[in-house]
């Protein structure tokens, strides 16, 4: 079983922002023990690398990426074909690019996109999405 991960689901990991960080850390564990197949595109990385370093500084989101490797989600290169995919969401949909890139790559793999970015549900029925739950309460705090 494969999934993808957007920025809001990392970035409602990293925040312990509950429910969605318990089901995110959830597919950490299951993907930990090979149960689950994690992956995010580069695009959706970098876009949780800058949102770190406005929230928290350059030092916490340059550990953050040393940190990245050691986890058991899959980094997906941008490709070409991947490109023109979310240049077609983008171009159809009213979303952010970089969502345009987590959707194109959820389309690609033939697997769910799994976020709770309010934004994306234009494309419920375009592409699976597997929806995080947010928390009524803002929570700034950030994992190390």
């Amino acid at each position: 079983m494969k999934k993808v991960l957007d920025a809001w689901a990392m970035l409602a990991w990293l925040q312990d922002e509950k429910p969605a960080s318990d089901k995110v850390r959830t597919f950490l564990d299951l993907a930990e023990s090979g149960e689950v197949e994690l992956m995010i595109n580069l695009i959706n990385l970098g876009e949780v690398y800058y949102r770190i370093i406005r929230l928290k500084g350059e030092e916490m989101a340059k550990a953050f990426w040393r940190d990245f490797r050691g986890m058991p989600i899959q980094l997906l290169g941008v490709t070409r074909s991947l490109t023109l995919i979310a240049a077609g969401f983008k171009g159809r949909y009213p979303i952010a690019y970089a969502d345009a890139f987590a959707a194109a790559t959820a389309e690609v793999e033939r697997c769910p996109l799994v976020t709770g970015d309010p934004e994306l549900r234009v494309l419920e029925g375009v592409i699976e999405i597997e929806w995080l739950r947010r928390s009524d309460l803002p929570n700034s705090r950030m994992r190390r």
